[in-house]
């Protein structure tokens, strides 16, 4: 099982990698097929793969308290 994410915030360019064993979270270079990914999610394109739930949230005390903003 996967224990890394991808990560791209909707009205963020820069991508993220996100170590659930390290509990890191750091600036990820897009290269190779990653900058094409970056590139369609410039155009507006959603990238889902192997992730069953995802939410962003204003801060971590929201999301600890389990309050989620509505979609707008």
């Amino acid at each position: 099982m996967s224990r890394a994410v991808v990560i791209g915030i909707a009205g963020d360019a820069k991508l993220w990698i996100a170590d659930l064993d390290t509990g890191t979270i750091k600036e990820l270079p897009p290269t190779g097929e990653l900058a094409k990914i970056a590139d369609l999610r410039r155009a507006g394109a959603t990238v889902v793969k192997k992730v069953d739930f995802a939410v962003a949230v204003s801060t971590a005390k929201a999301a600890f308290s389990g309050h989620f903003e509505p979609h707008p």
